[in-house]
């Protein structure tokens, strides 16, 4: 019996737990992000979804890279529309928000 209560309150405390991170997580959907990778290169699009790995969804994305010709404009730019950016490549992860938004967001990692 009292491993029953046991194992339902922790239950409780994860679903509690996870919807938290669900909500939160809701906040940040049709925002602006900015999500740099290990090669230098940086994503902006809108936020469209994040699965339990990590993996990151963006819609309308524009990739920014550097050029290392002698050119007038030092990034280079392309339109690519829905893109998956894996975890394992992520480096940041910036999103277009107020400063409340962001301090909360900090407990969101």
């Amino acid at each position: 019996m009292e491993e029953e209560m046991e194992i339902s309150s922790s239950t409780q405390a994860t679903e509690s737990s996870s919807s938290d991170i669900v909500s939160r997580a809701r906040k940040l959907l049709f925002r602006r992000m900015l999500v740099g990778i290990k090669d230098g290169r940086f994503f902006l699009g809108s936020f469209h979804c994040i699965d339990k790995q990590g993996n990151i969804i963006l819609q309308d994305a524009v990739e920014y890279r550097n050029t290392h010709r002698s050119s007038p404009s030092p990034m280079e730019q392309r339109c690519l529309g829905l893109i998956l950016i894996p975890s394992s490549c992520r480096t940041s992860c910036h999103v277009d928000c107020s400063i409340e938004e962001q301090l909360s967001l900090l407990k969101f990692q």
